[in-house]
Parts: structure tokens; C-alpha cells; sequence
């Protein structure tokens, strides 16, 4: 009976996650050369190619395809058994603030990951627009807060960097309108931004919607009746960025920022923040 190497298995379902040794690298803290060489143990112990590497992009094989699911079961198994069985007994609450666009695809991932490995901890998660956000954060409510601005403030980090882009309907033609109607929330940060780019570009626009609802923006942007902007990776996937080819300008770019409450700062909420910086270094 031959049985599959975990530490294996982990290598793989890194570099299928995160499209490349390279980062799976940077996420299990191992050497490149260490992740290549678990991968050729466990493709000569099975006999099979998993990896098409016949281009430089990483590609999943069809047996490769085939064994991702248990893989990803495997581990995750082993992780909560290792987690519920031997490791320090942590019970309590994480106030995690997240604007409502960069939800995904990061957070399930992250979150999934953190209730693994802390089973009896709680995360309260409050999705808001930014201003909103910080407020909370500001008045002690939240433990964690991810915001996305232009600029990162006192005490914060920077995850990530991202271009705004315009989004709309799947092969949709109201970004060819003029005036071109626009949608976003009454509070979302990206609108002035947006419109100040449209205005400056002599872009002659239009409110397409009075809301507060990003299900409310999304629908009329997916029902090609206008267009919006959003973090570049962060739509859903009926909508699509549209490529204008020039006919629209160019929007700023934005950072992910994370700040940490420093009162409530401990093992459980560095480890919470560990894991959203791996999220979003190897998104």
C-alpha cells in the first residue's frame, strides 16, 4: 500500500492555487527548489505528469485536474485534525472589517483557513464602505480593518496595489454612449475619482443610479445601462472590464491597505493578519 506525502500534497494544491512554484514558495516558506523537488516525489510515486509544462504559465494536467480535489480535501483535513487536536485552546471573537469589493476572493480562502486552525474563535465580519470603516475602527469597534485608498495612513500597511478599472456588462456598448451613464454608490470612494477623471477627460456623463446598494450598481451595470469602476480582479464574474481602447480615461490606482487595532493586537489577530497579507501577496 502506497500512501501520498502530505508535505507533497500541500506543495501542489500551493502552486495549482497560486499559479506558479514561485509563489507557493513564498506561501509555505519554502525554497523554489524545495516545492519542485515534493512535486517530481509525488508525480514519480503516482507515475504521472500533474504539470503541463510545456509553457511558461503553470497548467494543471487532467490527472493533475483529477487529484486538486483530493489534494485540497486531504490537506484540509489534516490542518483541522492537527489544529482541533494539539494546538492551544484560543476562544473568543475577531471584529474583521472589509469593504464590500474585495471581499473576493481573498477572504473565504482566508477565513476558511483561520477557522481550521482556530476552531473556537468567532470572526464578526462587518462589510462597509471605507469611511465607514475606519469610523468604527477609529472608535475601537473593529480589530482588523482592510480599506482601499490612494494613500496609506498612520499605523496602517499596504497589501497590495491595484488600478481602478471601468467595468460593465459582458460585451456591453454603454461604455460607447455619450452621455455616458455612470453607477456607483452615493459613498463609494471610487465616485469622485471616477467622475473627476470623466470631467477632466471632457467625458460628458450622467448619474445612472441613487443608491447605497453595490447589488443595486452591479444589476444596472450588468444590465448594460451604465457603466462603473472597480479594483482591476475584483468584479464578479457577470460583469467584465471593459476594454475601451482609449475612449475612456485611465483611472488611479488603489491600495489595499490593512491597519490593526493596537489594544487588542495578540496571537489570534497577528496570526488574522499574517493570513491576509499571504491572501493578498499570492491572489
Amino acid at each position: 500500500m502506497r500512501n501520498l506525502d502530505m508535505t507533497a500534497l500541500r506543495s501542489f494544491v500551493a502552486v495549482a492555487d497560486h499559479g506558479g512554484v514561485t509563489r507557493a514558495a513564498g506561501v509555505l516558506n519554502f525554497t523554489q527548489s524545495a516545492v519542485s523537488m515534493q512535486l517530481k516525489r509525488l508525480e514519480d510515486l503516482l507515475g504521472l505528469a500533474l504539470l503541463d509544462r510545456a509553457n511558461r504559465k503553470v497548467a494543471l494536467t487532467a490527472e493533475g485536474e483529477q487529484l486538486l480535489g483530493y489534494a485540497r480535501r486531504m490537506v484540509e483535513m489534516n490542518d483541522e485534525a492537527m489544529s482541533r487536536l494539539t494546538s492551544k485552546v484560543f476562544e473568543g471573537e475577531v471584529r474583521l472589517g472589509v469593504p464590500h469589493d474585495i471581499v473576493y476572493p481573498v477572504l473565504p480562502r482566508v477565513l476558511q483557513r483561520f477557522n481550521a486552525e482556530f476552531p473556537r474563535m468567532k470572526v464578526h465580519l462587518v462589510s462597509a464602505y471605507t469611511t465607514s470603516l475606519k469610523e468604527d475602527f477609529a472608535r475601537g469597534e473593529l480589530d482588523i480593518i482592510l480599506t482601499t485608498e490612494v494613500a496609506v495612513g498612520e499605523g496602517g500597511e499596504t497589501l497590495d496595489q491595484r488600478p481602478l478599472v471601468w467595468i460593465g456588462a459582458p460585451d456591453g456598448t454603454a461604455w460607447r454612449q455619450r452621455p455616458l451613464r455612470f453607477a456607483s454608490g452615493r459613498h463609494c470612494l471610487f465616485r469622485p475619482r471616477a467622475i473627476r477623471a470623466l470631467e477632466e477627460a471632457g467625458v460628458d456623463w450622467e448619474n445612472a443610479v441613487e443608491t447605497d446598494s453595490d447589488r443595486t450598481v452591479e444589476a444596472t451595470i450588468s444590465a448594460d445601462l451604465a457603466v462603473g469602476a472597480m479594483i482591476e480582479g475584483t468584479e464578479a464574474s457577470y460583469l467584465s472590464t471593459i476594454e475601451h481602447g482609449g475612449d475612456l480615461p485611465q483611472l488611479p490606482a488603489q491600495n489595499i491597505n490593512m491597519y490593526l487595532q493596537p489594544r487588542t493586537a495578540g496571537e489570534v489577530t497577528e496570526r488574522m493578519a499574517d493570513m491576509l497579507r499571504n491572501g493578498f501577496r499570492c491572489k
